[in-house]
């Protein structure tokens, strides 16, 4: 499972040029799964997510995380993270997990995360989607099981 992690001062996802989520302060989360996730996996990626100290201190260091400033979070699920480009120039995306497993995963994570308290919006699994977003930083992490 890997999650492409940024910090934002907002972001928010559309389908069908509605928007279907938005967040404040918080993370943007893009979710890939590959086959050999199991909601293991999930629940220890959310578990990581929920205790990552990248936010600001009284002294601007990054001494909290997102429960402690109040922080929420924008999911979206992202099977091209398990882009294949090393050979030509078209990604072959067979690491990414079949739909099914995806979602369920996805689903998992998101609920591990909602469980520790943070609230959470999510992009729509398999949808065309346009997400926007002010990085706020920027800090981008990798999260990689």
């Amino acid at each position: 499972m890997r999650v492409f992690l940024q910090r934002v001062e907002r972001a928010s996802v559309a389908v069908d040029g509605r928007e279907v989520a938005a967040t404040g302060p918080g993370f943007l989360a893009l979710v890939g799964v590959t086959h050999s996730d199991t909601a293991k996996t999930a629940a220890g990626l959310a578990a990581k997510l929920v205790k990552l100290r990248v936010f600001g201190d009284d002294r601007g260091l990054m001494n909290r995380s997102l429960p402690d400033v109040g922080g929420e979070l924008l999911a979206v699920p992202q099977f091209t993270l398990y882009a294949d480009t090393r050979r030509g120039n078209r990604p072959s995306f067979t690491d990414a997990a079949p739909p099914a497993q995806g979602e369920e995963l996805f689903e998992a994570f998101v609920a591990g995360v909602r469980a520790a308290g943070v609230p959470v919006v999510t992009g729509v699994f398999g949808a065309h989607m346009h997400v926007t977003l002010v990085n706020d930083g920027p800090v981008t992490i990798l999260l990689e099981a």
